[in-house]
């Protein structure tokens, strides 16, 4: 309709991106026209008039009232609409602004609009008959205040939720540059295999009558995480308390890890151990993360059933990364004393090994000494880790 009046214009939106600032910069020319979508030009100055153009001098603009602004919708936000306004009369210069809102608006229909088309109603007015009044602006405003604590609200519950996955991720985080910083994992390792096995013997031994304790069931499960060269037999349990037995399966554990130094060197074995414990961290991490994008997705529906979904979400969220550290523990232990590779390919490993530690331990993770089979992180057996009630003490540390 502008063509069809013979009206001279420039209208913004993405096509003119690159040269935004310098359209918005000639709006306070004579007879300009400028057209945005959403409020645009900030930081630019608009000057008006220009001493090139005689009847458009900066006096004769500021004789004319200066900018007019033009503002066919409130926003959410009263922040925009101010600023909005403050396009027009900058730095002294005169300038007027006016908005014209329609009761079909988003912002109207959501707020108000049924008052003020009843009293329309009763003042016999016409629907095309422009409302000018006090109440309709305190109206607006109070809709924008409304619109504005909603959106408060949301971007509270946002960091309420996202606080909860920091606390997580910082644990996650800090064992992994925990891992980073050893040249040797092996008292990672022999630790948490040890916070494993008083899991293990407090799970089968809570008859207080000793001759009620499963053995059998202890020796089985700790045998099938520490893998087949476990050539150890449940006998040495007999008789023995629950600090000793698991004295007892820690020694177990040192044993099978020291014959695995031997065979590769402990360099060697070291460097493999640490990219094992790292992919395991890294993969379950992102298990977990998925399975919390699905908690949130339906956490908002437990407010049906009167109950409070940032709560409930806390707890599930608890829950799982409970679930999480213990098959952390369970499933880095158990890789670690399955890992097999050549010693073909790996002649001058202990050079590789000093230039991975002097390297930047953040991406020493990214590669792999040749020779070394890829090791896949995946959750052992069910019957091994069942039932575990309590997070490993090396993580539970961590935590708090």
């Amino acid at each position: 309709r502008l063509r069809e009046r013979g009206i001279v214009h420039q209208v913004l939106n993405a096509k003119y991106h690159e040269t935004e600032a310098s359209i918005i910069a000639l709006a306070g020319r004579h007879r300009a026209v400028t057209i945005a979508t959403n409020m645009a030009g900030r930081g630019t100055d608009i000057i008006l008039g220009t001493a090139d153009d005689p009847e458009g001098t900066p006096e004769v603009i500021r004789d004319l009232g200066g900018l007019h602004i033009i503002g066919t919708e409130r926003h959410e936000s009263r922040r925009i609409d101010n600023q909005l306004r403050g396009r027009a009369g900058r730095q002294g210069d005169p300038g007027s602004s006016r908005f014209y809102l329609s009761l079909e608006d988003d912002l109207m229909r959501r707020f108000g609009s049924d008052r003020i088309i009843g009293l329309m109603e009763r003042l016999g007015l016409d629907d095309d008959a422009p409302i000018e009044h006090s109440m309709v602006s305190r109206s607006i405003e109070q809709a924008q205040q409304k619109v504005e604590g909603f959106n408060f609200d949301i971007r509270k519950h946002t960091v309420e939720y996202d606080d909860v996955m920091n606390t997580q991720r910082k644990v996650i985080y800090s064992q992994r540059r925990q891992v980073l910083g050893t040249r040797n994992p092996k008292e990672l390792i022999l630790l948490m295999a040890r916070d494993l096995a008083t899991r293990l013997i407090e799970q089968h031994t809570q008859s207080p009558r000793p001759d009620e304790w499963d053995l059998e069931a202890i020796h089985a499960a700790f045998a099938n995480i520490l893998g087949p060269e476990l050539e150890i037999d449940a006998d040495e349990l007999h008789g023995r308390n629950r600090e000793d037995m698991a004295e007892i399966m820690q020694e177990w554990a040192e044993e099978l890890y020291g014959a695995r130094e031997a065979r590769y060197s402990p360099d060697l074995f070291g460097y493999a151990v640490r990219g094992t414990m790292l992919r395991v961290i890294d993969g379950l991490w992102q298990e977990h993360l998925t399975a919390i994008d699905d908690i949130i997705a339906g956490i908002g529906l437990r407010a049906y059933g009167q109950r409070d979904p940032l709560t409930e979400y806390k707890g599930e969220a608890y829950r799982l990364f409970q679930t999480l550290v213990k098959d952390l523990q369970a499933n880095i232990v158990a890789t670690t004393f399955r890992i097999q590779f050549s010693m073909e390919a790996v002649p001058n490993q202990a050079a590789q090994e000093e230039q991975h530690i002097d390297a930047d331990p953040e991406t020493d993770d990214q590669s792999q000494p040749q020779g070394l089979a890829p090791v896949t992180p995946s959750r052992v057996s069910p019957a091994a880790i069942a039932s575990f009630t309590a997070p490993p003490k090396s993580m539970a540390r961590m935590i708090t």
